[in-house]
């Protein structure tokens, strides 16, 4: 059976990126980047290695998370993307079709019973990658 092997990252819709990734930077210390308003978790930062997670805050109107209604999605770190995504479609859950491979990894989605989206993320240095 295919398991999630961590969090790859946490992502939340926010309606100015910019003025809510320095709150989290000003009140939580989180080292943000400001060309991603994003951080590497502390303690993770190893993203590029596959051995991290990270923070970013998206545009409100982002179209990445799905339903405008979703606020955040969570990615997790699966060692082989296609097993899982073949294993969530056999089990009849709701998986988007379209899949994406980058230098950064390869990424697949599916939707929870609640509406929200979730990415699946398998690092570039994992074997199947």
């Amino acid at each position: 059976m295919e398991k999630v092997i961590g969090i790859g990252g946490v992502f939340i819709r926010a309606r100015d990126p910019v003025v809510l990734a320095s709150w989290y930077k000003k009140h939580l210390g989180l080292a943000i980047e400001a060309e991603w308003n994003g951080a590497t978790l502390p303690g993770l930062e190893r993203v590029e290695k596959g051995t991290g997670g990270i923070w970013s805050a998206f545009p409100q109107d982002t179209e990445y998370f799905g339903s405008d209604q979703n606020q955040f999605m969570i990615n997790f770190r699966v060692p082989d993307r296609d097993a899982m995504l073949a294993q969530l479609r056999a089990a009849d859950c709701n998986v988007d079709e379209r899949t994406e491979d980058s230098e950064y990894g390869r990424f697949g989605w599916v939707t929870d019973p609640e509406g929200n989206r979730v990415e699946l993320w398998q690092a570039p240095t994992d074997p199947q990658a």
